[in-house]
């Protein structure tokens, strides 16, 4: 009979067990910089693969490349009761107050892609190296372009990682033995048809400009529409590597402009801060501070792998 009543109380302890919740997943908040950047839906894609390996339950929010809207995510984040958030700082001034007030309350940040140096708090940031990213556009530059040509560049003046490429460029053209006549085309402030209005504009001052460096995947759309329109022949170097760049190097009309790109890895991205987030919340500790994902140069012979 004792034996009996043991072995039913073993079978209620295991049903027991069965029915017992299992634990919730941690939730993190996660803030893209738009999802009308290819890039940023391919870092998003990463964050999701990283997030259901890990078991963390993402919340993944577009910035809309504006600060406030950032801020108002954060906020509604901590509010909300995630583990820590993690952003896409495209821009420092205006989001920094949020991050550093959901530190306060106990919510560590992370920030990928963009971050922001006016502030402490962060845990750890994992983007592309931009200034590296840049100096190969510069190399890529100097191989295209002949002795004294003119040589332009389309900016975009906000996000910290974009005048980090500009700063790299700059630094192997200016020093180049070639002595290049710089022209400044402008600032397309993320907007495929302002770059394109930029470079017809450029265009009809300096229709020998023989390569533009463009910082970002949306100017160089904008840069090769302009330049077919004008019948120019100048030469391309895009910033991201999404998959329109890839399409256009190889396509035997759009790759006699756009002849070279300087490819992230933003799936790396995405899964790297998700790592890192969720080595944080389980030790306490991170990788690194600061995680750089190498880029690297596509052309035609490597575009399809």
């Amino acid at each position: 009979m004792k034996k009996m009543f043991g072995f039913m109380m073993a079978v209620a302890l295991v049903a027991t067990l069965l029915v017992l919740p299992a634990a919730a997943a941690d939730k993190v908040g996660f803030i893209v910089g738009s999802r009308e950047h290819v890039f940023y839906t391919l870092i998003e894609k990463g964050i999701n693969a990283a997030a259901k390996e890990l078991g963390i339950e993402a919340v993944v929010l577009d910035g809309n490349l504006d600060g406030n809207v950032t801020s108002d995510h954060i906020n509604n984040l901590v509010a909300e009761g995630v583990k820590a958030v993690a952003l896409s700082c495209n821009d420092p001034g205006g989001t920094t107050p949020a991050m550093e007030a959901a530190d306060r309350e106990g919510v560590p940040v992370f920030t990928f892609d963009c971050t922001s140096t006016q502030t402490k708090v962060v845990k750890s940031f994992v983007g592309t190296d931009n200034v590296e990213g840049g100096r190969l556009g510069g190399r890529e530059t100097v191989r295209l372009a002949s002795a004294g040509a003119k040589v332009g560049i389309i900016n975009y003046d906000e996000p910290q990682s974009c005048l980090d490429r500009r700063a790299g460029w700059e630094e192997i053209v200016k020093a180049s033995d070639k002595k290049f006549q710089i022209i400044e085309i402008g600032n397309y402030v993320g907007d495929a048809s302002k770059a394109e209005q930029l470079m017809t504009d450029a265009l009809t001052q300096n229709p020998d400009i023989e390569v533009v460096f463009t910082v970002g995947d949306p100017a160089a759309a904008g840069a090769l529409a302009a330049i077919k329109a004008a019948g120019a022949s100048t030469k391309i170097i895009g910033f991201d590597g999404n998959p329109e760049s890839k399409a256009a190097l190889l396509d035997p009309e759009n790759g006699k402009f756009w002849v070279s790109e300087i490819s992230q890895n933003p799936d790396a991205i995405g899964r790297q801060i998700t790592e890192q987030i969720s080595k944080y919340l389980k030790t306490g500790k991170v990788d690194a501070e600061v995680i750089m994902i190498s880029p690297y140069i596509i052309t035609k012979e490597n575009a399809a792998d």
